[in-house]
């Protein structure tokens, strides 16, 4: 089995596995962080279908960019998803288990909604279009709850910044499926055939469900509907107080915020500078994959040594240089090696900004009450790149590429300023304030 079921350590058989091994390796290799690397897939794969190859499509076949911003109000689910996790906090809608239930469940529906998306025309059918990307930009948030749970339960505290790097690592990989192969073969087949093949890797996720454990932490699940709903928030702000309560939830909106809405167009953007799609996509793969990679394993192995705050502050600042990166193409325009070079650091520096932005989050839920905890949070999140990223359209029409990613930039700096009160670069692990596993 993949999975494993204890927060606890083991001594076998990952002990004997690490005594076999380099030293920085060993930690790859437990059972629980293996699993992440299918967990990051799964929930990245269905966003980036949404964020990247919908926006190519609906592009290269010759709808405008406001429309395509708007697009993005089809993640609203992705900013709401803490309404309905507490129905799955509760419930278990099989014999797997309430977090592998709802994975799989999921995951099967999706495998329909993305495949049948490339059968519809972007010309007469634009509006059939956006409800079925709704439908699976709620599939995929409901995935998210269940995942983000299941991560959450499976990794010690000790191991929250690695298991969430390797998470974010392969979460930033997935987007090199609708974001460089499938735009490949867009190059070279009908969109229909496309998105049945893009659609077909969610079948790592659901074998990643089939073949783990559910966590042991699931018998503390509250005991009525209504404690899972009043219950989480209760103990979160009970935990921390009104005020470091909003301080904490102001960071999680503005954090990302930068780096959302300079991403939200990325695609556009490249084809809008003379790119092909098989550039982009070739330059994806090559450019992308191994500095996600080796973001991933640098950033995890940090985290160990340095921390989760140390890490927010120094990935924080690498990942706002990324989105100067954009800048500087739309200043050089078609350039591959540029291009390169922008996807690579975008890659590196956004990968290691969320794996400890992620961490972050993780650390602040309390086992109880983990899905709905999380779920509020990550909606958080999601709001820059649902609300915010649906004006980019109309920001970049009005002063251009170069003066939006620069007006990205100034708007990640007030998340980093916010670090001071939630996470100070000198605190310790100890200092913070620790959630109780309820009875």
């Amino acid at each position: 089995m993949l999975g494993n079921s204890s927060n606890s350590e083991t001594s076998n058989p990952d002990s004997s596995l690490s005594a076999a091994i380099p030293n920085w390796l060993a930690p790859f290799l437990q059972r629980r962080l293996l699993i992440c690397l299918f967990t990051g897939f799964a929930s990245g794969l269905p966003l980036f279908i949404i964020i990247q190859l919908v926006p190519a499509w609906l592009r290269s076949e010759g709808v405008g960019l406001k429309e395509i911003g708007f697009f993005a109000l089809v993640g609203i689910p992705y900013t709401w998803k803490f309404v309905w996790s507490p129905l799955m906090d509760r419930y278990a809608p099989s014999t797997l288990g309430r977090r592998r239930s709802w994975m799989l469940i999921t995951q099967v529906l999706m495998l329909g909604s993305i495949g049948f998306l490339g059968f519809l025309d972007p010309k007469t059918q634009l509006s059939e279009i956006a409800i079925l990307c709704a439908i699976t930009a709620f599939l995929s948030a409901s995935l998210d709850i269940s995942i983000d749970a299941f991560r959450r339960e499976i990794l010690p505290d000790r191991e929250l910044g690695l298991g969430n790097s390797i998470h974010v690592t392969t979460y930033r990989i997935a987007g090199l499926i609708p974001g460089s192969l499938s735009l490949i073969l867009a190059d070279h087949y009908a969109w229909d055939i496309v998105f049945i093949i893009t659609a077909a890797f969610l079948s790592f996720g659901i074998l990643m469900v089939l073949f783990s454990e559910e966590p042991e932490v699931n018998s503390h699940r509250p005991h009525t509907l209504k404690a899972a709903i009043i219950e989480p928030f209760r103990e979160f702000f009970g935990r921390h107080g009104v005020q470091s309560a909003l301080w904490i939830l102001s960071f999680m909106f503005l954090y990302k915020l930068g780096d959302s809405m300079a991403t939200a167009l990325s695609t556009p953007f490249y084809l809008d500078l003379g790119f092909t799609k098989t550039e982009i996509g070739l330059v994806a793969k090559h450019a992308a994959l191994w500095p996600a990679i080796f973001g991933g394993i640098l950033g995890g192995i940090l985290m160990l040594r340095i921390g989760i705050n140390k890490a927010l502050w120094l990935f924080g600042g690498v990942q706002i240089m990324s989105i100067l990166g954009f800048a500087l193409l739309a200043e050089v325009g078609y350039d591959l090696w540029v291009l390169a070079l922008v996807i690579g650091f975008e890659y590196l520096g956004v990968g290691l900004g969320t794996a400890a932005f992620v961490a972050f989050i993780a650390r602040t839920t309390s086992p109880a009450y983990t899905a709905t905890q999380l779920a509020l949070f990550t909606a958080l999140t999601a709001l820059p790149r649902t609300f915010a990223s649906s004006t980019t359209g109309i920001i970049v029409e009005s002063i251009g590429w170069t003066n939006f990613y620069l007006f990205c930039t100034a708007i990640a700096i007030p998340g980093m300023l916010l670090l001071f009160k939630v996470a100070p670069w000198h605190a310790q692990t100890s200092d913070l304030k620790k959630p109780e596993l309820a009875d």
